[in-house]
């Protein structure tokens, strides 16, 4: 880190506007959405795992989305909470972790639903290719290469960030440090960063996002020309939910880094969307409204109620 920068030693989180008789009621409801975003991701990693059914490419994949789930919950939450309790101050490189991390985990969400919307494209589309196209060797590779390159997305971020001279005032403007709050803070020109953090951040975001919709609209039009009304009618049922989660996903990134930042509270609710509640309904509409998941759960409750 840059010796000018150690003027600051902690910042201070200003947390979500609100007004000051509904504090003890927001802290009770994000401490229920995080212990419930806990439990339900914990549950659903518990069953995949235990179950030799669900040994496949996609639950695959939605085992390592609910533990970045969970991750990302946890870099937020408690200091979120800890807000609410006027417990707002963070150590210099306490904020930096928790930028690297937030950035690192989003991202790498961010590439995963793009390779589970190939998964799901392959297996509708290209049923006879699957197999081959989505073999155990090229999902781990998949899984690999989102968290490597979430790791060095997120890296580069922070450095180019945290070199920066922060000479004070120490109020981040938001609930968690994030680029363009902590950025707003530093004594020096920041043009560079913030034309970084745009290019880089809102062409991953676009990108994969149009590489999702590619893959959608490629199923939409496999789903056409299924004959029968109840396979048609499942296989939409399924992609349309999928699609809810990417579009409460994706869409709070592109509206808050593809515009100067204010500091609103519609800055905050639209971060929260994506970093409080999308993990909470992952593992509900991605696997709970799934049949074959619903019947392990029931089995993995009576073993633990007989027990």
């Amino acid at each position: 880190m840059d010796n000018t920068s150690s003027l600051i030693t902690e910042f201070m989180l200003r947390g979500i506007p609100h007004p000051k008789v509904l504090r003890v009621p927001l802290a009770v409801l994000f401490t229920l959405i995080y212990i419930v975003t806990l439990m339900v991701n914990s549950v659903l990693i518990v069953a995949v795992k235990g179950t030799p059914a669900l040994h496949t490419p996609m639950y695959f994949f939605l085992t390592n989305l609910s533990f970045l789930d969970i991750c990302l919950s946890s870099v937020i939450l408690p200091k979120l909470l800890g807000t609410f309790l006027r417990y707002k101050t963070m150590p210099f490189s306490g904020c930096a972790c928790q930028l690297y991390f937030f950035h690192f985990l989003a991202s790498c969400e961010c590439f995963l639903y793009t390779v589970m919307a190939y998964d799901r494209y392959v297996a509708i589309c290209r049923p006879l290719y699957y197999s081959n196209l989505m073999s155990w060797r090229m999902c781990k590779s998949f899984a690999s290469g989102c968290w490597l390159t979430s790791s060095l997305h997120s890296m580069t971020h922070t450095v180019l960030t945290f070199t920066l001279p922060y000479c004070g005032p120490n109020e981040i403007d938001y609930f968690f440090c994030d680029i363009i709050p902590v950025l707003k803070l530093a004594c020096a020109d920041t043009t560079v960063n913030k034309t970084v953090t745009l290019a880089n951040i809102g062409a991953v975001a676009l990108l994969s996002f149009l590489l999702i919709l590619m893959s959608y609209l490629h199923i939409l039009n496999a789903i056409m020309k299924i004959k029968t009304m109840a396979a048609r009618k499942k296989t939409f049922s399924t992609c349309a939910s999928h699609m809810i989660v990417v579009l409460l996903f994706y869409s709070p990134c592109i509206f808050i880094y593809m515009q100067p930042y204010s500091g609103s509270s519609l800055d905050s609710t639209m971060a929260i969307l994506y970093t409080l509640i999308t993990p909470l309904l992952n593992p509900i509409i991605y696997s709970l409204r799934n049949k074959e998941v619903r019947v392990v759960l029931k089995k993995l409750v009576r073993g633990i109620t007989l027990k």
